[in-house]
């Protein structure tokens, strides 16, 4: 009684993960950096002019690292879009745990045979 208890509250957070996942928007793996160049004016005058920012975009593709330069409102919109591919790792990992867990309860598992130390 217990664990059929237990299996229907297990199986109802798989059912609000799976909501949650049906939920994720846009994903994108990688990562955004923002660069600032500072050039040095000429003849040791020890001023200087900054430029940028710029955004870079880099994910790995095939196993290479790839790098894209973006707009301010790219940048934005991807970050946003890895935060949700972060997201759904999160709720995936949740899900691959509560499957783990529902089916053990399940069904039956492979009778264990007594190992030398017991007899």
């Amino acid at each position: 009684m217990k664990q059929d208890k237990e299996l229907a509250q297990k199986q109802k957070r798989y059912g609000q993960l799976t909501q949650r996942l049906a939920k994720v928007g846009h994903v994108l793996q990688g990562t955004i950096t923002e660069r600032t160049i500072q050039r040095e004016f000429p003849k040791g005058s020890g001023k200087h002019k900054d430029y940028g920012p710029y955004y870079q975009w880099t994910w790995k593709h095939k196993g290479k690292t790839v790098t894209v330069n973006l707009s301010a409102s790219q940048a934005k919109a991807y970050r946003r879009a890895i935060n949700q591919h972060r997201k759904m790792e999160s709720i995936l990992e949740q899900l691959r745990a509560l499957s783990r867990e529902i089916l053990d309860m399940k069904t039956e598992s492979v009778k264990r045979r007594r190992t030398h130390n017991s007899i």
